[in-house]
């Protein structure tokens, strides 16, 4: 970034609600910080209220007037929650209907009994990438679990050699591939395309899922030989239903989203005319709130009404499916007001001054940031908020693609090196039976090679797109 735009954007910026200088305001962030990951790691306070005392704390800090920090904090959640609510809640209900109709079940299935051998690990990456497209990480664990026990059992496979595939499958799509939380709020926050941030990060998904997944599997099978453990099989959804909906109607349903999404941003580079019937009629049906509708509408059809669903179990299925995302959406908007907070007391700006005199390109700063919120805090959203309200400011003078790309980077080093202070880090531990040892040798790697990876091709595009 040039210093003449860094200037420009200076005179576009909105007056800071303070007078700090870059000292000062370092400080304020290095505590805002501090504050947000005593409070959830030392205290184990819900990352909503850390979030929102260490914004407080930042304003306070960086000497801007309560009164303000509290309007820039307020203003900043309810955009935040206005821009990427109601998709989290699409998805949610999405994966919802996929996991009760036995859609899920029936992807695996179908899948599974096509592979075999050495196909397998690569078996696990496509079914849980396909499966971990509208669902949150936590969920998908639980749905993915009874396949790979069954997998790993039945075919004599080491517990790692099919897990670590579909663990796998199901980081990546979470860190890197909207209608995720994690990428939404990180679009929102810089303002990039939806369609162009999905395209490019399905292209910086594939290969490294294929070197995280398979490739690493190999050696983590040899580093950590454990068969699958000797406990109770969770049941699967299926397994209560008398039927459930076909394979091609499920795979159909779950990737319309997606779909749509990818034609608007293909119909708005090939027409480019803003006013063309054709572009306006795709900006309608591919923008990420229609999309998501538009499939949960189908899914009623194509995965519940298949399964036996009467009209009576459609409203309970899609309250039950609100109900655990009241968290997620609370941290989410947390992350956006803290986001706002360190706009307004004019943290942008000094972000943008530093990349300039330090000479740092905006996507390894950004990876950076996100790779240090994470490995102090634990939480991949918390890391991605925090992060994208760091470096919105970046995005303002750089082109369509270089947006998408910062929000990937961002993304990449949201996954770095999970350890004991992520949920997701117990919650494979304990359903794999392994010690705390192993599961850094494994899954902790495996987060970090995920990172490391997506980080280098995000780079590695920015050269030459």
């Amino acid at each position: 970034m040039t210093r003449l735009s860094v200037e420009m954007l200076a005179a576009d910026a909105p007056e800071p609600i303070t007078s700090a200088g870059h000292a000062q305001l370092g400080i304020a962030v290095l505590a805002g910080i501090a504050v947000i990951v005593l409070l959830i790691t030392k205290f184990k306070l819900h990352a909503f209220l850390s979030l929102t005392i260490g914004s407080l704390a930042l304003g306070a800090i960086a000497g801007a007037p309560l009164d303000k920090v509290l309007l820039s904090f307020s203003a900043g959640l309810g955009s935040t929650v206005a821009g990427v609510g109601v998709l989290i809640a699409l998805g949610a209900i999405l994966g919802k209907m996929l996991a009760d109709s036995g859609g899920a079940d029936q992807i695996v299935d179908t899948i599974l009994a096509k592979a075999g051998g050495r196909s397998m690990p690569w078996a696990m990456v496509l079914i849980a990438s396909v499966i971990g497209l509208p669902l949150f990480f936590e969920v998908g664990i639980v749905l993915l679990i009874p396949v790979v026990l069954m997998v790993a059992k039945r075919g004599n496979y080491s517990l790692m050699r099919i897990g670590i595939p579909a663990l796998a499958g199901l980081s990546v799509m979470h860190g890197l591939v909207p209608p995720h939380p994690g990428p939404l709020v990180a679009i929102d926050a810089v303002g990039a395309d939806l369609g162009v941030t999905l395209a490019l990060g399905v292209l910086v998904a594939i290969p490294t899922v294929i070197i995280a997944g398979p490739v690493f599997s190999k050696y983590a099978a040899r580093w950590v030989d454990v068969p699958a453990p000797e406990k109770m099989v969770p049941q699967r959804a299926s397994e209560e239903l008398d039927k459930r909906p076909g394979f091609g109607a499920t795979l159909f349903t779950v990737l319309l989203p997606v779909i749509l999404m990818l034609a608007k941003a293909l119909v708005d580079i090939v027409v480019d005319d803003p006013e063309n019937p054709v572009q306006r009629v795709f900006d309608v049906i591919g923008a990420p709130m229609i999309a998501l509708l538009a499939s949960v509408l189908v899914g009623i059809f194509t995965l519940l009404r298949p399964a036996g669903f009467s009209k009576e179990r459609i409203s309970p299925l899609v309250e039950k499916s609100l109900m655990p995302i009241a968290g997620i959406l609370l941290i989410v908007g947390a992350g956006g007001g803290f986001k706002q907070t360190l706009i307004d007391t004019g943290v942008g700006q000094m972000v943008l001054d530093i990349s300039e005199d330090w000479a740092i390109p905006a996507l390894l700063l950004a990876w950076l940031i996100a790779v240090v919120i994470r490995l102090a805090t634990g939480s991949a959203t918390v890391a991605t908020v925090s992060a994208a309200g760091l470096v919105a400011p970046l995005a303002a003078d750089m082109s369509t693609t270089h947006a998408a790309l910062l929000v990937l980077a961002i993304g990449a080093g949201s996954l770095f090196f999970s350890h004991v202070n992520d949920a997701g880090f117990w919650m494979v531990k304990e359903y794999f039976g392994l010690s705390v040892g192993q599961n850094i040798k494994t899954w902790s790697v495996m987060e970090t090679i995920i990172s490391v990876v997506a980080g280098g091709l995000v780079l590695l595009l920015s050269l030459v797109i």
